[in-house]
């Protein structure tokens, strides 16, 4: 397999983290995302994000040797696993070898909650999991896909639990200083905003918002 070579000259300073999508990497990011950081994918329903999030864990093993892991919030890691043969990546060598993980929020996190009357997450715990499972593979990549139903158990009100929530998760994953990770977040269709909570793009090192675009009558 050919060796993946970036076709500009990067810092030596700098340690980054290529997403291994030659455009984006070359004319966007520069090299790639900063290591040990936390970026933000938004964007509307359909326009890429999981697509994205897969290819960048996908592209992390096959052209860089890194480990990867993806925490499925929505839909069981099942679906999304299946889904991939879609796309012609077939993960299943890779999952056999633990270069790639996939987990399932209710699988793999039980036993998350406080209390049974009160439905939102222990940080803690979510945290402490993510970390054992990081180390259990070398995991140098971490997707998190969509950040907001991981944040939210209570009612809508509720955004300051939701902002803690997020702010000690991000904290304690970029204290392990070399992973690198992605956190999905869906926009309403028509709304101006980033997020669900109005603070993950805060906390993240970067932002890339994906759209659709209609050009001559087709969508990309």
């Amino acid at each position: 397999m050919a060796q993946y070579t970036p076709a500009i000259t990067i810092s030596p300073r700098l340690d980054l983290t290529p997403t291994g999508i030659p455009l984006l990497d070359d004319h966007i990011l520069r090299g790639g995302f900063l290591r040990g950081k936390t970026y933000l994918i938004a964007g509307e329903t359909g326009c890429g994000k999981t697509i994205f999030s897969l290819q960048f864990l996908i592209n992390g093993v096959l052209k860089f040797n890194e480990s990867g892991i993806y925490l499925a919030i929505d839909e069981p890691a099942a679906h999304v696993v299946k889904g991939l043969t879609l796309f012609g990546w077939d993960v299943k060598e890779l999952i056999e070898r633990r270069k790639l993980l996939f987990l399932d929020m209710r699988t793999h996190f039980r036993r998350l909650y406080l209390k049974e009357k009160d439905r939102r997450i222990d940080p803690r715990i979510v945290i402490g999991n993510i970390i054992k499972y990081i180390e259990k593979i070398n995991a140098k990549r971490l997707v998190i896909d969509p950040i907001a139903p991981l944040m939210y158990g209570g009612s809508e009100e509720d955004v300051l639990y939701a902002r803690e929530f997020l702010r000690e998760m991000v904290f304690e994953l970029e204290k392990l200083g070399d992973v690198t990770t992605i956190m999905t977040s869906e926009i309403p269709t028509g709304s101006s905003r980033l997020s669900r909570f109005g603070v993950e793009e805060f906390l993240a090192t970067g932002i890339i918002v994906l759209g659709l675009e209609e050009i001559n009558g087709k969508i990309y």
